[in-house]
């Protein structure tokens, strides 16, 4: 296997090697104050726990199934709230990117640059987050093979991005539905960038009746235990507080007063995982 390679933020390392470090946060920003609450919420388990996390914000669901879903209230509110609450919580960031030209204003304000699995072979959007400097964080497309992730990876370094990581998030599997393939972390491991495993997008159920994305909320925290025991950078995960009613991914979000337990599990498993 190759080295394996370290990106920083802040206080979280990522690193296969290392210990878990993870991405939390809304999968949208309904409402400033409802993010902000979440935002402050999450922090306070995580410091209770001593572990390291990067924020997660979005301010434009993109890819909704349907034209009539929520998704977001647009780049140009959000960057600015999300620099404020930024240094008010003291917590690093990763933004979703869905356009070459959104790339240099985003990197404004995170310290991680997020592409979304159905744009993660847009080459122009991978130069684009190269260039501002930032580390950039890909999710694999769930039409991809975790080989072929490859190619990401090469797209990255010929423009000298700052840090890479992979994010496995499940694979099509016959009509409405995503598996996670576990050989995939190990292989994506192989390209020797940290390599993340989100827990809850990796349980949707695309195209489910009513035309929107459901989920099986209940299948999370097995999957996070297993991709933690076979030792790798982070675990992504989106929370709510109350995932029934959330705007965007409900089904699939986990609620947010799980959330230290599941850490703290996660933990141990990685801890021990370490030992082999």
């Amino acid at each position: 296997m190759a080295s394996q390679k370290k990106v920083r933020v802040n206080k979280a390392v990522f690193a296969n090697d290392g210990p878990l470090a993870y991405i939390a946060g809304p999968c949208v920003i309904e409402s400033t104050r409802a993010y902000a609450a979440a935002a402050a919420a999450l922090k306070k388990i995580f410091t209770s726990l001593k572990t390291p996390f990067v924020l997660k914000a979005s301010f434009d669901k993109a890819n909704r199934t349907s034209h009539n879903s929520f998704r977001g209230i647009g780049m140009e509110a959000a960057l600015s709230f999300l620099k404020e609450l930024k240094n008010r919580l003291d917590l690093p960031l990763v933004i979703d990117v869905h356009d070459p030209s959104q790339a240099a204003r985003v990197a404004e304000a995170a310290d991680i640059l997020q592409v979304p699995a159905f744009l993660c072979r847009q080459t122009d959007l991978l130069f684009a987050c190269a260039d501002t400097g930032r580390a950039v964080n890909v999710k694999k497309g769930q039409f991809l093979s975790p080989w072929e992730a490859e190619s990401i990876v090469k797209k990255l370094e010929s423009r000298g991005a700052a840090g890479i990581m992979l994010t496995e998030r499940g694979s099509s599997f016959g009509y409405g539905n995503l598996v996670v393939d576990m050989r995939a972390l190990e292989i994506m491991k192989g390209f020797g960038y940290p390599v993340i495993f989100d827990c809850t997008h990796s349980v949707q159920r695309p195209g489910a009746p009513g035309g929107v994305t459901g989920g099986d909320r209940k299948f999370v925290f097995p999957l996070a235990r297993a991709a933690a025991a076979i030792k790798i950078a982070g675990v992504f995960f989106e929370a709510h507080p109350d995932p029934d009613k959330a705007l965007s991914d409900g089904p699939n979000s986990l609620k947010l007063d799980r959330v230290k337990s599941m850490v703290k599990t996660l933990n141990g498993i990685d801890r021990l995982a370490a030992d082999f």
